[in-house]
């Protein structure tokens, strides 16, 4: 369920950065991503618009999934 008006937590924010900065994606990472997604009962529209950059890149094959 998306929440309007509330910035990123940090901890989101900064997987997004180092992902889309390295241009890569671990299975590491990408556990600690959806750990930190599935926990939440809430997502705010902000964390939301970086959850959709990850998988945008990804299907676009911009980002590389490496173990």
């Amino acid at each position: 369920m998306a929440h309007k008006g509330q910035l990123p937590r940090p901890e989101i924010k900064q997987m997004v950065e180092k992902i889309t900065s390295s241009g890569r994606i671990s299975r590491a990472d990408q556990q600690q991503f959806m750990s930190v997604l599935l926990s939440q009962t809430m997502i705010g529209s902000a964390e939301q618009e970086l959850i959709n950059r990850v998988f945008d890149l990804l299907r676009a094959g911009r980002l590389r999934v490496v173990d």
